[in-house]
């Protein structure tokens, strides 16, 4: 029983990864590979719960009527999406009615069915070979614009409440993008006026914003009750829980915490440029005081910041991330005995230079355009998100500063950062 919990464990973990890796492709999506892209994501979602088809409808309710929009099948598998173009709702009464009130409709062996004459859904469902399906609405700005599904045919196939939620998810994901496709082809459509292309940029980067708190938060939710039926199974059988027993536990809770972490990581970065409290001076003294009250520092490493920092007028918790992911990696990244960290600044004409130097393990200078691009990790071992850099680096551009790194494998870093005198 515990071994089969386990694998239900690891398989739900697995999908939410694969679902972070998807939402990392949208955000980064251009718009000329977007159809693409989702006709991938329909691959990766439909091979991982074991479907035979996937696909994309479009609801039209001026004419009743419903599209297949795109469409992935399985080896062997016969497409239908040529002939599923403007279907009558008539035709699929019952799982309308799911998806108005937002509810996922699925059939676990259609040919349990009623025979319910031709325009009957199992008339409509066998002869494209379904077995079981599963249809999951898509809601854009609380009205039904669609819905996503899955056929199986070679065998019958059940979701479980977790999956189902993950694949709600999914639908949300697959909405927002769609928006932003909407959003960025009205933009080149309108080029030419100014104001309209910057409201559209700004409609844009809220509704991506709002999608990244979306994933975010409906993310957190099983993962924190998978961590939580984790450890109370372990807190009940601590006496009887052998080491061999005890190592792939331990593991599955290290893993929740580093998907935790990356989920955080998603929402601090996309949260940089919209922050709602209001700028004001800031003592990078004090700021640079209370970061590293919040670091755990080992024994053996020595942190040493000027104590004449200058005060930016700014937001705080903007200032904070730079200095926390930056000392942070610093101290992440030490290998020798007696470890240094400093912090300081010089003062140019208009700006000032900022560092954070160590003596750390150092980096190749061959990856050195690479460290700031979101979720890149020049080592795969430990909870990193791969985000930091890529937060510190937004954070610095949004203030029109700029960054770059020097360093020599096995001697240590420097990070480089410049900020206005008057932001």
């Amino acid at each position: 029983m515990r071994l089969e919990k386990d694998k239900i464990i690891e398989r739900q973990l697995r999908f939410q990864e694969l679902l972070i890796s998807i939402s990392s492709t949208y955000i980064n999506a251009d718009i000329s590979d977007i159809d693409q892209i989702i006709q991938k994501s329909l691959k990766q979602i439909g091979e991982f719960v074991e479907s035979d088809r996937s696909y994309i409808f479009s609801y039209d309710f001026t004419n009743n009527t419903t599209t297949n929009t795109y469409e992935w099948c399985a080896e062997g598998i016969t497409p239908e999406i040529d002939n599923l173009k403007n279907v009558p709702l008539d035709f699929i009464p019952q799982w309308l009615e799911a998806h108005r009130k937002s509810e996922a409709f699925w059939v676990e062996d259609v040919s349990a069915l009623p025979d319910d004459g031709e325009l009957g859904l199992k008339a409509i469902l066998e002869p494209q070979g379904i077995k079981s399906l599963i249809t999951i609405p898509k809601i854009k700005n609380n009205e039904l614009v669609g819905f996503i599904g899955f056929d199986s045919v070679n065998k019958l196939n059940k979701y479980n409440d977790r999956e189902k939620e993950i694949l709600f998810v999914y639908a949300n994901m697959l909405v927002n993008l769609e928006q932003r496709k909407e959003y960025e082809e009205r933009i080149q459509e309108q080029e030419a006026k100014k104001q309209e292309l910057l409201e559209h940029l700004s409609q844009q980067n809220k509704a991506l914003n709002e999608y990244a708190h979306v994933v975010s938060h409906d993310l957190k939710a099983p993962l924190i009750n998978i961590h939580t039926l984790v450890s109370w199974f372990m807190d009940d059988n601590k006496d009887k829980i052998t080491e061999d027993e005890y190592f792939p536990l331990q593991k599955v809770l290290f893993n929740v915490e580093k998907m935790d972490l990356l989920i955080k990581g998603i929402l601090d970065y996309s949260t940089i440029d919209r922050i709602d409290t209001e700028d004001s001076l800031v003592n990078l003294n004090k700021t640079i005081e209370e970061v590293l009250q919040t670091l755990l520092i080992p024994e053996h490493i020595t942190i040493k910041a000027q104590n004449n920092m200058p005060t930016l007028f700014g937001n705080t918790w903007r200032f904070k991330q730079v200095f926390q992911n930056l000392i942070q990696n610093a101290v992440k990244y030490c290998d020798k005995t007696q470890g240094r960290v400093e912090v300081g600044f010089t003062e140019n004409e208009d700006m000032y230079q900022f560092f954070v130097k160590d003596n750390g393990i150092g980096i190749n200078p061959n990856y050195f355009h690479k460290i700031f691009k979101i979720f890149t990790k020049l080592e795969s071992t430990g909870s990193s998100s791969g985000i930091g850099l890529s937060i510190v680096e937004k954070i610095i551009k949004y203030y029109k500063g700029e960054i770059w790194v020097e360093s020599k494998e096995g001697m240590g870093t420097v990070f480089y950062f410049t900020l206005p005198k008057t932001l």
